[in-house]
């Protein structure tokens, strides 16, 4: 596989719903009901449910895994949270190689609300075999 510095790598929409929030919840463990309670999250100031942190993350992973496939391994991973996503509107998950020095390859990650706003940003660090 052949990887510049500024190639991006394809795009990945993903259609987050109520019902999934309560699903990831379950799964993770995390019952905080900005989640899941519409009167709660608009009582604390919110718009309504808001997406979990984490499964944002794993959207991101996906994106990277899903371009890396099995050509090889994810190294390192983290992100930082800037803005809040809701459920019903796509989530956007974009990458751009960084930085490549041999067959390590550094990514800028990021997701992106329906406004185009990055609310998540992070960095990953693959190795391509």
């Amino acid at each position: 596989m052949k990887v510049e510095v500024g190639h991006e790598i394809p795009a990945l929409v993903k259609h987050p719903t109520t019902r999934q929030l309560v699903q990831y919840a379950g799964a993770q463990g995390d019952f905080y009901e900005i989640h899941y309670d519409q009167a709660y999250a608009q009582s604390v100031g919110l718009p309504g449910v808001i997406l979990h942190g984490l499964l944002k993350a794993a959207f991101l992973g996906q994106l990277v895994t899903d371009w890396l496939g099995d050509r090889g391994t994810l190294k390192t991973f983290e992100v930082s949270y800037r803005g809040i996503d809701v459920p019903a509107q796509p989530y956007r998950c974009r990458g751009r190689v960084k930085r490549v020095d041999g067959p390590e390859v550094e990514l800028e990650i990021w997701g992106e609300n329906d406004e185009g706003q990055r609310t998540t940003v992070g960095t990953a660090t693959v190795e391509i075999r």
